[in-house]
């Protein structure tokens, strides 16, 4: 590597301060060469290396808050990344051949943000607004806000497994030879969703990802569990498959050679365990406890210590040339349809809908978390091996790795129970924050699966998801209504989410008809109507069957497909209101941030509330055939009835 000799700006006592007054930057070129870098080349990565940390420092100063000391740890790590192996386009972030950098570790941000600047691309005074309102450089990483930032990172132990699905992506997708590289803390290790992502990654041979550990021992109360015991982690990941190697995580010369041999290892990932010290370069700071999250309390003489503010430039290596061949629609859509008055599962039609969804567009994907021959996602893996990824039975890895293979431009669908996503809650959230566009599938929703019980049920779903920053939630009931609505997931944005069930129901709706996003569908109706019932999945048959009921005995009701629960079809709803008086909802899910709240949302902007009741879940089920779990929940077609003779008698005028 042949880099400019690099002068440090501002150096001892009495230095200038910002080193935009300090003259113009000094560069480090970028090279791929194997082999030991020479004195004069260590000393300028550990010119950059200083920079690193002083600009952390100042970011932190300058905000108040961060987290200096753990990017001071990791300061030779990123310098010897960013100037002799990371190969990357700054101003083609979306470059195909563009190697992928994850910081799981997302509240080392200033060290983050401290390279941006190295690189050219974040100016000294972008730098010092770090965590200012407005400003790009929020206190963790997202991508909504800079170009460079793949996936928002800061929930800890969420890295690694984003890192494999955009391994997979390159390895069994893509088919280019960018190396992801993922630069996680000790600390996060104790996460189990870590040891998920680590057996995905060696059980799918990713030699293309690197996982370095910033092993600087402390953690925010504390020591770490294995504080500097390099030992007792390469145990650990050599268990799992991973090739590991150790090196002093100061050295600069000890790390390229480990990111060389990581790059030359086939046919296993590999784990770099750098060993650090938080705080490094300052005294004060150096393996201090009590100062994690918290700047310098003296940053003028850190940024002297460490050698005065500099203005070193790095040319990072520029991928090589690469383009993505996937078709993205390669055929037309021609989705299954089912004849009105026959009964299937509305998980049938999701599999069979995938399946079509895929043959028509190249860019479709799908994940399952074991469970595919429950959820039918095995008929898309028979159709479309290539395109399908067993994640087994672990639903974080199963979304990291559906939210990966998201930032390289795929289509995901991740599926499983829907009472087993819940296990993948933050997982979803931080999706959310980071924007990816993911399409998760649950199965076997509701106490209408019958006899296997309370742990199999999917009762909190709707709920999650509903809470979940720009989700769409649809719930449909019938088989017709479920190919046109896992179509319809492909093109939105954001974390979508479908609900669907595991027994037969009798199709409805003919292979035409449309169901947009936000709609929903009157299926009863007079202007006789003495109330509204609003029903979704499995309650839409019973509703229906209720309604012929009532019929019987005079009581006319308004019977609505709420298939859409978020958004919800607000303009429906207050003129059944208005029409009606009273709404009553029955859903197979539990009462709390289910179909009854999606109903009450569409007055919440100062709309009269009509009087509302809810009927759901609100015991703890047992084992039952599926028409005694709905019996026994209050939600089948006479629970149903009956509530709306009480509703007319008593309170409907």
């Amino acid at each position: 590597m042949t880099m400019a000799d690099s002068t440090p700006y501002g150096g001892g006592p009495g230095g200038p301060e910002d080193p935009d007054r300090a003259g113009g930057p000094e560069h480090t070129g970028a090279a791929d060469s194997p082999g030991a870098a020479g004195s004069r080349e260590r000393g300028r990565l550990h010119e950059l290396a200083q920079q690193l940390r002083v600009d952390s420092v100042r970011a932190a100063d300058a905000a108040g808050s961060g987290h200096p000391t753990s990017s001071m740890s990791a300061a030779d790590v990123m310098a010897v990344l960013l100037a002799r192996h990371l190969q990357y386009d700054f101003a083609r972030p979306d470059h195909p051949g563009n190697d992928r950098f994850v910081l799981s570790k997302g509240h080392a941000s200033p060290l983050l943000y401290a390279a941006y600047k190295a690189a050219g691309v974040v100016t000294d005074e972008e730098l010092l607004t770090f965590r200012a309102h407005g400003s790009r450089l929020e206190g963790h990483p997202t991508p909504r806000r800079l170009p460079w930032v793949e996936v928002a990172t800061g929930s800890l132990g969420q890295g690694l497994g984003v890192g494999v699905g955009m391994a997979l992506s390159g390895k069994r997708l893509d088919r280019i030879p960018y190396r992801v590289w993922v630069l996680c803390g000790d600390s996060e290790l104790a996460e189990g969703a870590v040891w998920e992502a680590a057996e995905h990654a060696a059980y799918e041979r990713l030699d293309n990802l690197t996982l370095i550990v910033d092993v600087n021992r402390l953690g925010q109360r504390g020591p770490t569990r294995h504080e500097w015991d390099l030992d007792a982690y390469e145990r650990r990941l050599a268990a799992f498959g991973w090739h590991v190697v150790q090196a002093d995580g100061h050295d600069t010369e000890a790390l390229d050679r480990a990111c060389h041999e990581a790059r030359s290892t086939a046919g296993r990932p590999t784990a770099i365990l750098a060993r650090t010290v938080k705080g490094r370069g300052v005294a004060a700071a150096e393996n201090r406890e009590g100062l994690h999250g918290k700047p310098l309390p003296d940053a003028d003489a850190a940024v002297r210590e460490l050698g005065g503010a500099r203005r070193v430039r790095v040319d990072v290596q520029a991928p090589p040339a690469a383009r993505t061949l996937r078709a993205t629609r390669s055929g037309h859509l021609e989705l299954p349809r089912y004849e009105t008055g026959t009964e299937t599962a509305t998980r049938d039609a999701f599999g069979q809908a995938l399946t079509a969804l895929g043959s028509a567009r190249g860019d479709v994907v799908a994940l399952d978390g074991e469970v595919g021959d429950s959820t039918r996602a095995e008929y898309f893996a028979k159709e479309h091996p290539d395109r399908f990824f067993e994640c087994y039975i672990a639903e974080q890895q199963m979304v990291a790795a559906a939210v990966g293979l998201a930032t390289r431009g795929w289509v995901p669908y991740a599926s499983s129970f829907a009472a087993f996503l819940t296990r993948a809650h933050d997982f979803v959230r931080m999706a959310a924050i980071g924007g990816a566009g993911i399409n998760l599938v649950g199965s076997h929703a509701g106490v209408a699966i019958g006899q296997d019980g309370p742990s199999q049920m999917g009762l909190e779903d709707l709920a999650m998801f509903r809470a979940v920053h720009g989700s769409t939630v649809l719930y449909p009931c019938d088989a017709n209504q479920t190919a046109r609505l896992v179509a319809a997931m492909a093109d939105l944005d954001g974390v979508r989410y479908l609900r669907t069930s595991r027994g037969a129901t009798p199709v409805l709706y003919g292979p035409d008809e449309e169901f947009p996003v936000g709609g929903s569908k009157v299926l009863r109706s007079s202007g006789d109507d003495r109330l509204t019932v609003v029903a979704a999945g499995t309650t839409v048959h019973e509703a229906l069957a209720a309604a012929d009921t009532l019929d019987g005995v005079g009581i006319p009701v308004r019977v609505i497909d709420l298939y859409s629960v978020k958004p919800v079809d607000r303009n429906t709803l207050r003129e059944a209101a208005e029409s009606t008086g009273c709404l009553l909802t029955v859903e197979d899910h539990r009462q709390e941030g289910g179909l009854g709240d999606a109903v009450l949302d569409a007055f919440g902007d100062g709309s009269p509330v009509p009087r509302l009741v809810r009927l759901a879940v609100t015991g703890m089920p047992g084992s039952a055939s599926p028409a005694e779990q709905l019996r026994a929940a209050g939600i089948d077609a006479e629970s149903i009835a009956a509530a709306v003779r009480l509703l007319v008698e008593r309170v409907v005028p």
